[in-house]
């Protein structure tokens, strides 16, 4: 499937965004483990989001995650600790994601998982076991936060708790408090006991009713029109959006506000408008928020702001090798991008001939489908391709685009 994607010259609406795929598919592991038979309400009905929410009903011998990473590392650590023996697996690109991490540390904490195919690779057979004693356990704080947060998640299951220590530079760590965080609302005792130990008392979770708030990581592609367009007068409102938000990726707002977006928090939620004040060019390092690293890319490139972007090692796992993806996918729009170290993305305005009638490749990826296509605000229009990829995170994306002008 292919689409071809055409611009308004204005752009003004209200968008409801999808609930964060990243607190529910938390709230959703917490959940089942406090013995609720209530969900949290809000839910994302994302594809991520949805798989898990069917094999907790379903329960099945075989749980099939299809292309859900999220899902993935979160549901092994769940059903470790779940009565019965399961198989997990999920799609080819699944089956090539590396989980070795995950499952040495179940291990390590008395968990019974074995390979069903490849050393280090889904699938995985797991029996699980309610009595595992847990214990102290060390990790790379460099590796993955979802590896992290499904350990935390379990932790006040464990008959002996958990403590967690992180080694060297931590890299998304506000996806690690807002795991925390929710833990803490269901009853949890976890806390940092220093910079890089996190200790999580066994003392189980309390049901409770649960609201998940709309997600920061959608609201990106928002700002980007909005930067993008040449409409002076260009206004989006996100509702149940908020300021103090436990998501990372709020901090989109401030650096948004530097291509020239401007945030006001109101009581319907958040309102975006154009400033006209833009920077010459941007240095960030990502690390903390590396689901933006597309956006932000995409956006530069288009506004013509060279930048010099770091932090980005945990692009090379994700859907996709995110930084390859890009260089690939911005060079049929005419702009060379140069990457360095594995963790960083540099563009100092290098061009080169575009191709004609380029169409953009989506690689299974959700966020290069929806990073690239308020690029054709100024390409005129742009093809699209596999887009149907978006309902991994955000099912009615091409929908609201429609509904604010843009021709699908």
């Amino acid at each position: 499937m292919q689409y071809t994607i055409t611009a308004p010259k204005s752009v003004k609406g209200c968008i409801v965004l999808p609930a964060s795929k990243s607190i529910s598919n938390r709230a959703l592991t917490i959940n089942s483990l406090s013995g609720s038979n209530i969900p949290p309400s809000n839910i994302s009905d994302c594809d991520d989001t949805r798989v898990m929410c069917e094999w907790m009903v379903e329960r099945p011998l075989t749980v099939d995650i299809g292309a859900a990473g999220t899902a993935m590392r979160f549901s092994t650590a769940l059903l470790a600790v779940t009565e019965g023996k399961h198989v997990i697996t999920g799609s080819e690109r699944m089956k090539n994601r590396p989980i070795a991490v995950l499952v040495d540390a179940l291990r390590q904490l008395g968990a019974h998982i074995e390979y069903v195919e490849n050393t280090g690779f889904p699938p995985l057979e797991i029996t699980g076991n309610p009595d595992i004693e847990g214990g102290r356990i060390s990790l790379p704080g460099d590796i993955s936060s979802q590896y992290i947060s499904a350990l935390l998640m379990i932790g006040p299951k464990l008959s002996g708790g958990l403590t967690l220590e992180l080694t060297g530079s931590i890299v998304s760590r506000p996806y690690i408090n807002m795991t925390l965080a929710i833990m803490k609302e269901f009853g949890a005792c976890a806390v940092w006991t220093a910079d890089n130990i996190i200790e999580v008392k066994p003392r189980g979770y309390s049901p409770r009713e649960y609201f998940v708030e709309n997600d920061w990581s959608a609201a990106s592609y928002w700002y980007e029109m909005v930067a993008l367009t040449d409409d002076i007068d260009a206004e989006i409102l996100l509702p149940n959006l908020f300021k103090e938000s436990m998501q990372g990726d709020s901090k989109g707002a401030e650096l948004f506000r530097r291509l020239g977006v401007e945030t006001a928090y109101t009581q319907e939620g958040v309102l975006l408008r154009k400033s006209g004040k833009v920077t010459d060019r941007l240095d960030y390092d990502f690390v903390e928020i590396p689901d933006l690293a597309q956006t932000f890319t995409v956006t530069c490139c288009m506004l013509g702001i060279p930048f010099h972007f770091k932090g980005l090692q945990s692009l090379k796992i994700k859907e996709t090798d995110r930084i390859n993806a890009l260089k690939v996918e911005m060079r049929k729009l005419g702009y060379v991008l140069e990457d360095r170290n594995d963790s960083e993305l540099i563009w100092q305005g290098q061009r080169c001939e575009p191709e004609n009638d380029a169409s953009i490749d989506t690689y299974e990826d959700h966020r290069m489908a929806m990073a690239f296509a308020p690029a054709a605000i100024k390409m005129g229009c742009l093809r699209i391709n596999n887009p149907q990829v978006v309902s991994k995170s955000y099912p009615h994306f091409w929908e609201d685009l429609k509904s604010v002008g843009f021709s699908i």
